[in-house]
């Protein structure tokens, strides 16, 4: 549960009636988005209010005539899904600032420019998404989000979502070191051994390349042979 002195006040106002709970509010925006999470997580408290600030509970009448029982687990789950958040300003920006840190993640991990070949650096994707005035939508996960960013800074960044094909020789002195790291990073499609060294053919997004070379080549002092396929 998260503490008093960081929840928020989810509101439900229906049948004449105002149901309040006090709750996480990522917990509950990931909860009303769909995301597979206990109620106990998201409650600060497992009560159901007709005022939250007041410490006034709702009546069991008043329950029972709206949702038909008095569980309050059954009836917050309700409320989160149909009512509204209410969040300070600072809580607002604050999680639209995660919310827009997530999505440019996930497309430097997986974009590349098309045209040289190589991954967007972070703050590159964060300037076009400014110049676009592409709106971060508080309600929705960030992958939900990931397509309409890239449409809106496409006119701005020569952007696309590519794997890449590597083949990686790890010399036998560090392979044993490198094969959980390779499997970091992505899907490894085949893979040998040969006295010791380990041969791998490697599937991963394309906007992890840079990264990928440094890992690999900082582990094995700069001794492993890489070479990208497609």
């Amino acid at each position: 549960m998260v503490s008093l002195d960081k929840a928020v006040i989810a509101r439900l106002k229906t049948h004449g009636e105002t149901f309040e709970i006090l709750v996480d509010p990522d917990l509950a925006l990931d909860y009303k988005g769909g995301k597979d999470i206990s109620i106990d997580n998201v409650l600060a408290v497992c009560t159901i209010f007709k005022d939250a600030s007041a410490g006034d509970r709702a009546p069991d009448e008043s329950m029972i005539k709206v949702f038909g029982t008095i569980d309050a687990n059954d009836i917050a789950g309700r409320i989160i899904k149909k009512g509204e958040l209410h969040l300070t300003t600072e809580q607002r920006k604050q999680m639209l600032d995660n919310k827009k840190r997530q999505i440019i993640a996930i497309i430097a991990r997986n974009a590349i420019n098309p045209q040289t070949k190589t991954p967007h650096p972070p703050n590159r994707i964060e300037k076009a998404l400014e110049e676009a005035r592409f709106n971060v939508d508080i309600t929705k996960n960030a992958n939900e989000q990931v397509e309409n960013a890239v449409k809106a800074i496409r006119p701005i960044l020569p952007i696309r979502f590519e794997t890449v094909e590597i083949a990686v020789k790890i010399p036998a002195a560090y392979s044993g070191n490198c094969h959980r790291i390779l499997r970091e990073f992505g899907e490894i499609k085949k893979e040998e051994w040969a006295a010791g060294d380990l041969i791998c053919l490697l599937e991963i997004p394309g906007g992890l390349q840079d990264e990928f070379y440094s890992r690999i080549n900082g582990l094995t002092h700069g001794e492993a042979t890489i070479k990208v396929l497609r």
